[in-house]
């Protein structure tokens, strides 16, 4: 990898009103006290413009006061959840950190795995050990800025957020508190991290049970008039007992519904800005004369996205709670670290196509009918029973052991597998391994080639690498996301707070930049061959 040197020569410090219990001292040598990396999972990079008229709170005050990268973008085809957390974390592409997809195929072991599982690690909650395959960064094949600051800084590290893979992507392979949220709604790490759940964090969870929410009704925050497009539009079907319009009950503390209707709502994101709160006060993060990081991955957007879609009422006004909830947190950092002993950055994992019903030249890629014609066709050339294909998980299709190093050797049965896939509807192309593992691969001026082996990681990702038509999704949800549109590659990407150049910018600029720059701003050596400094975000 190449290496990037890091150097900032003076950071200019506008006096601050003092916090409560840090040091009067100024920040060592322009050193921020405080990295935080906030994710909003889900956020496409065109809801700050679309939806401008109803942010007035946090997100607008980033916006406004921070450097934004108006045309941030994923330069690669898996745009998912676990690749873009990594990406985030560590400031490499996944083709050097390995996190292809949320999960993939093992060869080794022959079934698919999540990109956290780790057998040789148990969660732990409050209630116990809870068994089974644990979570860990043991897959992540490249330290996150999170981890340098831990090893090289002695930095104190949380991170935050419903799933683990969120969490962990922004964390690494150590941390002090790297949390989120189990099956039962209760608070986990894993025997990775820690023997148990920090003990102020156990102490917030049962002073604040989520179950406080349960009866409440989700109603829109704002007039109704105030929100773009129907609140009943054609293709939403968010399950669980709700309707498509509002309002959205959640269900009793004993329902078994309620704790999936209190992820898909603002009171999760709420909790987690809350719990955000009790880690800076408990831990006096960035107020013990060194470095500290926090990360929160804010994860009930996606949930509301995947259910109701990206021009629904749902959306927009999860964007307004979160507003008001990232201005909270905003308000905090500057009561308890200062204004300017802390930098930030916000950012998301990923976007998200339209539902198709509300889209034009729109559809579904169903894997059962690409696996039967990949079967179909190898079938007649090779004979056999049983399917061909092991694993279909949306871009990636993984053939069972022997058969794609069979058609490397049989160029006429390969074109015939590929040419009845590119003739499916929704399908615009289909690539195999060999066009994209390398590095001319990952340089290639062929877009769709660069995407695909940008995510290419050699044993993890498929034989055959299946892309979309634009609007096109995989499987029968309302909406998702994991190609290379705009819709799912572009996201925010803001700069805020200490030694921050406020203003727009308009050069492309990608989620990869977000650790180098917050490390050139922290003063800490980040090694990265993909992201670099974003230059014009610094004051000097």
């Amino acid at each position: 990898m190449r290496h990037v040197i890091l150097a900032l020569l003076f950071v200019a410090w506008q006096p601050v009103r003092l916090p409560v219990w840090a040091s009067a001292s100024a920040p060592e040598a322009g050193r921020p006290k405080l990295v935080v990396l906030l994710v909003v999972d889900q956020m496409r990079g065109d809801y700050p413009i679309r939806y401008a008229s109803l942010l007035d709170k946090g997100l607008r005050r980033l916006i406004t006061d921070g450097a934004w990268y108006r045309r941030g973008a994923y330069p690669y085809l898996n745009t998912l959840t676990c690749v873009g957390h990594s990406t985030l974390g560590t400031g490499v592409l996944p083709y050097q950190h390995g996190m292809i997809q949320n999960a993939w195929y093992d060869r080794d072991s022959g079934r698919t795995v999540a990109c956290t599982n780790d057998g040789t690690a148990s969660d732990v909650s409050a209630a116990g050990t809870a068994g089974g395959p644990g979570d860990s960064a043991a897959r992540l094949l490249v330290p996150t800025l999170a981890e340098v600051m831990r090893r090289d800084m002695k930095a104190r590290v949380v991170t935050i957020s419903i799933k683990a893979r969120a969490s962990i992507g922004l964390a690494g392979h150590g941390g002090d508190a790297v949390l989120w949220l189990g099956d039962r709604g209760q608070l986990q790490t894993s025997t990775a991290y820690a023997a148990a759940v920090p003990a102020w964090a156990e102490a917030f969870a049962r002073a604040n049970p989520i179950e406080r929410d349960a009866g409440k009704v989700w109603e829109r925050t704002l007039a109704e008039a105030r929100y773009q497009y129907s609140d009943d539009p054609p293709g939403e079907t968010p399950g669980g007992g709700w309707s498509a319009p509002f309002p959205h009950r959640l269900g009793a503390a004993g329902d078994t519904r309620f704790l999936a209707h209190w992820e898909q709502s603002p009171y999760a994101d709420e909790y987690l800005e809350a719990l955000a709160e009790h880690a800076i006060d408990a831990l006096h993060l960035g107020a013990e004369g060194h470095l500290d990081f926090l990360g929160v991955s804010f994860s009930s957007v996606d949930l509301v996205g995947h259910a109701f879609g990206p021009r629904s009422h749902e959306v927009q006004d999860m964007l307004v709670r979160l507003d008001a909830t990232i201005g909270r947190l905003l308000t905090h950092l500057d009561e308890r670290v200062g204004a300017g002993n802390y930098v930030l950055a916000l950012s998301a994992d990923h976007g998200v196509a339209d539902v198709p019903a509300q889209a034009e030249h729109a559809g579904r890629i169903l894997s059962a009918t690409v696996t039967a014609a990949i079967d179909d066709r190898l079938k007649a050339a090779y004979g056999g029973d049983g399917s061909f294909v092991v694993a279909n998980l949306g871009t990636d299709i993984y053939l069972k052991p022997g058969v794609y190093e069979r058609l490397r050797h049989d160029a006429p049965t390969l074109k015939a597998v590929t040419g009845t896939l590119d003739a499916m509807p929704g399908v615009a192309r289909v690539l195999h391994a060999d066009e994209i593992n390398s590095s001319a691969a990952r340089r290639s001026n062929d877009r769709e080639i660069r995407a695909a082996a940008l995510g290419y990681f050699p044993g993890r990702s498929g034989d055959l690498i299946l892309i979309p038509k634009e609007n096109w999704i995989f499987g029968a949800t309302t909406t998702t996301h994991g190609t290379l549109y705009a819709y799912d590659q572009d996201v925010p990407m803001i700069i805020y707070g200490a030694g921050v150049r406020s203003g727009v910018r308009d050069e492309p600029a990608t989620p990869a930049d977000v650790a180098p720059t917050l490390a050139a701003l922290a003063k800490v050596h980040l090694l990265s061959g993909d992201g670099r400094v974003l230059k014009s975000a610094l004051r000097r």
